[in-house]
C-alpha cells in the first residue's frame, strides 16, 4: 500500500498479522515481515538516501537492517526501542538456552554492524555500548508539547477530589485491578478515572459493579486524539509497573509532563529515577499500595505541592524530553557524523 501523509512518501509491506500468544503465529508475524523489507530494496536504491533507520524489535528487523542497508548503499541506523532477547527473558516469555543464545547473537550482530545505535532510555543506551555498539546515541521517545493547549487546562478546584488519570492498556503488566481492589480513593479524597482496554477490562468491570463506592470510575477505550483533553481535565497521572523490563521507560510520563500533570509511578528502573530526578510527582513500589496510598493523600492534602511538580511537568516537557527538539538534534548528530 502506497500513500502520503503529512507530505511524506510512505510504503507499506504485506505481513502476516497475529496477536496470538501463541509462539509460531507471532515468529510468522515478526519473519513475514523480515521477509518482506527486503522488497524496498530497489525503491531505496533509486532514492540515494543516506540513512536507513530500521527499528528493533523485532530482533529479526534489526538483522536484516544491515543487509537492506548494503544492498540499498546507505548508512545504516538501528532504532533499539527494547533490549531482546532480555525483555523477553524478563517477561517470562522465553527462557536461556539454545534459541536465546541464538537471539543473543542476533542482537550483538545488530550491534557490531550499525553505522549508529539509536537507544530511548540510558539504560539501552548503556547496554548496547557494553555489547559491541560503537556509535551509541540516547534518543528519547519524548513527546510534542504542541499536542497539548495547557490555555484549555483545567484548574483544580480545592474544594473538589482529586482527579487521577490512567489512559492505557489494561493489561496484567499494568496491575490496575488490583490497584482498584487495594486502594479506596474515596477515603483518601480522591477519584481514579481508566481508560483503555485489555485483559483486565472484564475483571475491572465487575470489580466496580460489585463495589461502586470506591471512588473510581471506568470510561472505555479512547483514541490517541483524545488524550490530550482527557489530561487536560485532570490532577494526576497514574503510571503503574508491576515488573520492571531492564531499558523501558513508559510513553505516559511524557505526555503526563505536557498536560502539566504530577505522575504517580507504581514501579521500578529508570521510569522511577526520571520522576524523582525531575521533581514531577511520587514513587512507590510495585505493590506497594501502602506508599502508593500515603502518596494520594499528601498530594490530596497539599496543593503547594502539585502546583510545584507541575510547572516542573511543563517545562520538563519543553526543554528535555520535547520530541520535535530532539528530532533536530538527531539530524545535526547524523550530519556531523556523516555529512
Amino acid at each position: 500500500m502506497w500513500e502520503t501523509l503529512d507530505g511524506i512518501e510512505i510504503k507499506r509491506y504485506w505481513m502476516y498479522a497475529s496477536n496470538s500468544r501463541k509462539a509460531l503465529p507471532r515468529a510468522l508475524a515478526m519473519f513475514s515481515f523480515t521477509f518482506m523489507a527486503f522488497f524496498s530494496i530497489p525503491y531505496l536504491r533509486s532514492k540515494k538516501l543516506d540513512f536507513l533507520i530500521v527499528g528493533s524489535p523485532p530482533l529479526t528487523l534489526g538483522w536484516a537492517g544491515k543487509w537492506i542497508s548494503r544492498l540499498a548503499k546507505t548508512h545504516f541506523v538501528a532504532n533499539i526501542s527494547d533490549i531482546w532477547p532480555l525483555s523477553a527473558k524478563e517477561l517470562g516469555a522465553i527462557s536461556e538456552g539454545r534459541l536465546y543464545r541464538l537471539l543473543e547473537k542476533m542482537e550483538k550482530s545488530v550491534y557490531r554492524n550499525a553505522d549508529i545505535l539509536l537507544g530511548q532510555s540510558q539504560e539501552i543506551v548503556d547496554h548496547i555500548s557494553s555489547h559491541g555498539g560503537r556509535k551509541v546515541y540516547l534518543f528519547r521517545n519524548g513527546v510534542d508539547p504542541s499536542r497539548f493547549d495547557l490555555t484549555r487546562k483545567v484548574k483544580r478546584n480545592p474544594a473538589q477530589p482529586i482527579k487521577i488519570i490512567y489512559a492505557g492498556l489494561l493489561g496484567y503488566a499494568q496491575g490496575i485491578a488490583d490497584i482498584c481492589r487495594e486502594v479506596n480513593f474515596r477515603s483518601l479524597g480522591a477519584e481514579f478515572h481508566i481508560y483503555g482496554t485489555g485483559g483486565e477490562k472484564d475483571e475491572i468491570e465487575r470489580y466496580l459493579h460489585e463495589n461502586p463506592d470506591k471512588g473510581i470510575f471506568y470510561h472505555g477505550s479512547v483514541s490517541r486524539d483524545e488524550i490530550p483533553d482527557i489530561l487536560l481535565a485532570a490532577d494526576m497521572t497514574l503510571v503503574p509497573l508491576v515488573r520492571n523490563i531492564y531499558g523501558a521507560v513508559p510513553s505516559k510520563i511524557y505526555e503526563s509532563m505536557a498536560a502539566g500533570l504530577p505522575i504517580l509511578f507504581s514501579g521500578e528502573g529508570e521510569g522511577a529515577r526520571i520522576v524523582e530526578e525531575n521533581n514531577i510527582g511520587f514513587v512507590s513500589s510495585p505493590k506497594d499500595y501502602s506508599t502508593l496510598i500515603d502518596n494520594i493523600r499528601i498530594a490530596s492534602e497539599n496543593p503547594d505541592i502539585l502546583e510545584a511538580q507541575t510547572k516542573n511537568c511543563i517545562e520538563c516537557a519543553k526543554s528535555k524530553f520535547n520530541r520535535p527538539k530532539q528530532v533536530v538534534e538527531l539530524h545535526k548528530f547524523l550530519l556531523d557524523n556523516y555529512s
